[in-house]
């Protein structure tokens, strides 16, 4: 039995989509719950050739053997999560979907004020998707919640009850978190974040989920790092150095550019720190290393491991996968050789 959490190590946009749909369809857990804010986050998820967008189903659907779940502590706008049904049909994502009925919903007036506030939509560069103002009203206890909506009937279970259970018959548990550390309201870049913690603790709270009941967590970090919107960012690059290393990147839900950055050790030290970080993927090494789809460690240069092992002695945490493709196969995971 394990359960784990993976956690997103910076401010979103690590590769957190390939990971956890590489880790699900290795290792085929009986749950995939959805933590984090709500529909603000998108995953990317590319998968038998085809490419996904998600904000709200768990990424680990491709392992069509999972329970998926949304836990209490996430945001829901039905709108976006019928969608997804449909955008995934052939992948029996709505008979497979789970949503707590102490999640709260996200209407039309939270997204109007979300856009409308020259604060959020400007200052703090904020995606439209009203989490903020839904978060907000949740505080001030007058939000909807998932058990009161009808067009969700069908679809609402006790993911708290649903999850521990599974954890004490002895089967896996897969806690999905979103977003990225630097982007807590409690431990980010203070006023340029997220409207509620992002730490794994917050995730394993979001699904109901005991510390005492978690394994392992998983800090996802890219080889470079990237921000959306706007923020301090100590380690960025001007626009023109990152397009001559080839580092242009568009967000998931907004289409905005990404302000593209060198790896932050400090802030990498930091977030395996306060995540409790047991592990570490490490996405798009590629990109900085010749390494394009190579599948083996020992098959990485001399400069590759040097960049890998200078991560796992300044942390003090294994890095267990390391991404070098898109593709699931491009993947070098070294559970077995450091766990």
């Amino acid at each position: 039995m394990t359960c784990s959490i993976l956690v997103g190590g910076a401010w979103g946009d690590e590769g957190k989509g390939k990971c956890i749909t590489y880790l699900c369809d290795t290792d085929k857990p009986k749950i995939i719950a959805r933590a984090g804010v709500g529909p603000n986050a998108g995953h990317s998820v590319e998968f038998n050739g085809e490419k996904y967008g998600l904000r709200l189903t768990p990424s680990g659907f491709v392992h069509t053997g999972a329970k998926l779940m949304i836990g209490a502590g996430v945001l829901v706008n039905p709108d976006v999560l019928f969608k997804e049904f449909e955008d995934l049909k052939k992948y029996n994502v709505k008979e497979r979907m789970c949503v707590d009925p102490r999640c709260a919903i996200i209407n039309e007036d939270h997204m109007s004020r979300d856009k409308s506030s020259k604060h959020l939509a400007e200052k703090i560069g904020s995606t439209g998707s009203g989490c903020g103002p839904a978060n907000s009203d949740r505080v001030m206890r007058t939000i909807g919640l998932a058990k009161d909506a009808p067009e969700l009937e069908d679809y609402i279970a006790d993911v708290s009850f649903e999850v521990n259970e599974s954890i004490d018959n002895g089967e896996d548990v897969f806690i999905e978190g979103s977003q990225g550390f630097a982007l807590s309201l409690y431990y980010g870049s203070y006023p340029f974040v997220t409207s509620k913690d992002t730490t794994a603790s917050t995730f394993a709270a979001d699904v109901g989920v005991g510390p005492t009941k978690v394994d392992e967590v998983i800090d996802v970090f890219k080889a470079y790092i990237s921000r959306v919107g706007e923020g301090p960012f100590p380690t960025e690059m001007t626009q023109e150095e990152a397009e001559s290393k080839g580092l242009e990147e568009y967000g998931v839900v907004t289409g905005r550019r990404r302000r593209i950055g060198y790896f932050d050790m400090e802030l990498a030290k930091e977030s395996c720190r306060i995540n409790g970080a047991t592990q570490i993927a490490l996405t798009c090494v590629d990109k900085l290393f010749d390494c394009a789809r190579v599948q083996n460690y020992d098959e990485l240069s001399a400069e590759t491991k040097a960049f890998i092992e200078d991560i796992q002695t300044e942390t003090g945490v294994p890095v267990t996968i390391i991404s070098t493709g898109p593709d699931l196969k491009d993947t070098i995971d070294l559970r077995k050789e450091l766990l």
